[in-house]
């Protein structure tokens, strides 16, 4: 796996492949290829997809185990409204919203801009959203080792909103909880927390 990288760099073959596909796709959906606004379009998509898909590549648990200090705090840490943009895996269609983490060191702590990191890679691959909470959830808890962690995720799905029951207004939650906020205590502390605004 390659390390995070914040800037776009695609393997040309595949990206040719790609864009080959949706060329032939849009085809046969009745456009005509060779408009003008369409002509570059395959190649617009192809490289849109290895964007969203990109964190297939990337190891999550290095980012963090790279960003990881010694320091003598155990209360809780939060980073709350990350946002963050997947790809739902049935139809292909965006869904987006934030997620809110927060975990209690266990001798360690990390660099803050790598939880966020951590929701991006899970984010840019094909994915539900239950699995993506559980996904941050077990990465930041099998590689920080802490004494609790806490990955609560709230989106809207263009599934939902553009297709189907087309529901606009609706929202998904999902959580995932270990350790110490599996204690009713303070797990509602951490839920207190992130639904209201210090500022």
């Amino acid at each position: 796996m390659r390390p995070y990288r914040e800037f776009e760099e695609y393997n040309i073959e595949v990206q040719e492949g790609i864009k080959d596909r949706y060329k032939s796709i849009i085809a046969d959906l009745g456009e005509d290829v060779n408009r003008e606004g369409i002509v570059k379009t395959p190649e617009r998509a192809a490289k849109a997809m290895m964007y969203l898909t990109s964190g297939y590549d990337v190891d999550a648990s290095e980012i963090l185990s790279g960003a990881m200090f010694k320091e003598d705090y155990n209360e809780m840490v939060i980073v709350k409204n990350i946002e963050l943009y997947s790809l739902c895996e049935h139809h292909l269609l965006p869904f987006f919203g934030k997620a809110h983490i927060a975990y209690i060191p266990n001798g360690h702590i990390v660099g803050l801009s790598k939880l966020p990191r951590v929701v991006d890679v899970f984010s840019r691959r094909l994915q539900v959203q239950e699995r993506l909470t559980h996904d941050i959830l077990e990465c930041i808890n099998n590689t920080l080792k802490p004494q609790g962690v806490a990955v609560v995720i709230e989106a809207s799905h263009m599934c939902m909103m553009m297709r189907g029951v087309q529901k606009q207004n609706s929202t998904t939650t999902t959580s995932g909880f270990r350790g110490q906020f599996e204690h009713n205590e303070t797990r509602n502390e951490f839920l207190k927390l992130i639904g209201s605004d210090l500022s």
